[in-house]
């Protein structure tokens, strides 16, 4: 389990180096800035950086990836202009291994497997639709799965991206009749108490861009009955 660096109001910093910080995100934190106008954990980021070392003036921040807002976990953040396309080079080379956990309704067929689809967003509802064969403006998914643990009215699904798609594991575990608990949009029957869903961004292994030192993180469970029982 990661050492928690750091934990102020809404951020939880997980590792930190010159270069680099990454923090734990809660269900209902947006990564950056949107149409909702709500404060984005990249602002709180930046605050908790300029406060920590008293930078004078705008802080640099760059943002290598996203989480969907009803999701949890790791986002890794950058904290030098050198180190941002270097980071951004390692996932388009899938040179992070990310691994996700999701706890669902029903059991897959397979205790493990590989889905592959082709998912097409629809930007009118922001919503992904998988396929079974690459159709128009659709984008090829892949992802593997295992049941780690049966709950006692769920299962524990340990996901890892081959891609990085659109809602991609909601819509690829949706389409084999796997919703994510809470996940209204792909098919879970009720929403969670604080409107998120169980997906949760586990761990993160990667090379170090700058230092070359391997960095291994794995972000604590939400605080849920839930979650615990994992």
């Amino acid at each position: 389990m990661s050492k928690i660096l750091s934990y102020k109001s809404n951020l939880i910093v997980l590792y930190e180096d010159n270069h680099i910080i990454i923090v734990n995100k809660r269900v209902g934190d947006i990564v950056q800035g949107d149409k909702t106008g709500d404060k984005p954990l990249s602002d709180v980021v930046k605050a908790y950086i300029k406060n920590k070392y008293n930078k004078p003036g705008n802080v640099y921040l760059g943002t290598v990836h996203r989480l969907d807002r009803p999701t949890s976990g790791l986002v890794i953040f950058a904290k030098t202009s050198k180190v941002l396309p270097r980071l951004n080079k390692l996932f388009v080379s899938k040179d992070i291994s990310k691994t996700y956990w999701a706890i669902v309704k029903n059991e897959p067929q397979k205790t493990e497997g590989t889905l592959v689809n082709w998912l097409k967003k629809n930007p009118k509802n922001n919503k992904s639709y998988a396929h079974n064969k690459e159709i128009t403006d659709s984008k090829k998914a892949i992802l593997h799965y295992k049941t780690i643990k049966k709950l006692d009215n769920y299962f524990l699904l340990e996901i890892n991206l081959e891609t990085g798609r659109h809602h991609q594991i909601r819509c690829q575990l949706s389409s084999i009749g796997c919703p994510i608990k809470g996940d209204l949009k792909y098919g879970f029957d009720r929403s969670n108490k604080d409107a998120g869903i169980h997906l949760h961004a586990r761990e993160i292994k990667f090379v170090h861009p700058v230092s070359n030192k391997h960095i291994h993180v794995i972000a604590p469970l939400p605080k849920d009955p839930i979650w615990e029982a994992c």
